[in-house]
């Protein structure tokens, strides 16, 4: 059972910047960030294997970036010029390497932390 703990959410303003990260109480095959708004359904944000494959959503390219500390069992979401639209709960997620669902449906995923939210005010 792999244990996964969100940090570093908070309130911020529009075009402030977060850095969220996801402790995995061991290795995980593949890690990704999730993110669910009020009355929305959960979407995928990006994510990053053990290969070093790292993909973010188009829509947030360029703002959203995934770096993983593999020493530390740590994937790390940051995000620059945060906008309003972007206010959610933001949830890590861990697969195994038997799960061969798309990187970014939420089935892909075996474990989730508790999420930390992310509100941003205009």
């Amino acid at each position: 059972q792999v244990k996964l703990v969100e940090s570093g959410g908070g309130s911020v303003q529009s075009g402030g910047s977060l850095r969220l990260s996801c402790a995995a109480s061991e290795e995980t095959h593949i890690t990704a960030w999730f993110r669910e708004a009020p009355k929305k359904e959960r979407v995928w944000v990006g994510s990053e294997d053990i290969f070093g494959a790292k993909n973010v959503e188009d829509s947030v390219k360029g703002r959203f970036t995934i770096s993983r500390d593999r020493a530390k069992n740590t994937v790390d979401l940051q995000i620059f010029n945060l906008r309003f639209h972007d206010t959610a709960m933001y949830y890590c997620a861990a697969g195994t390497s038997t799960n061969w669902s798309p990187r970014n449906s939420p089935t892909r995923y075996d474990y989730w932390g508790q999420g930390t939210q992310v509100t941003v005010s205009s």
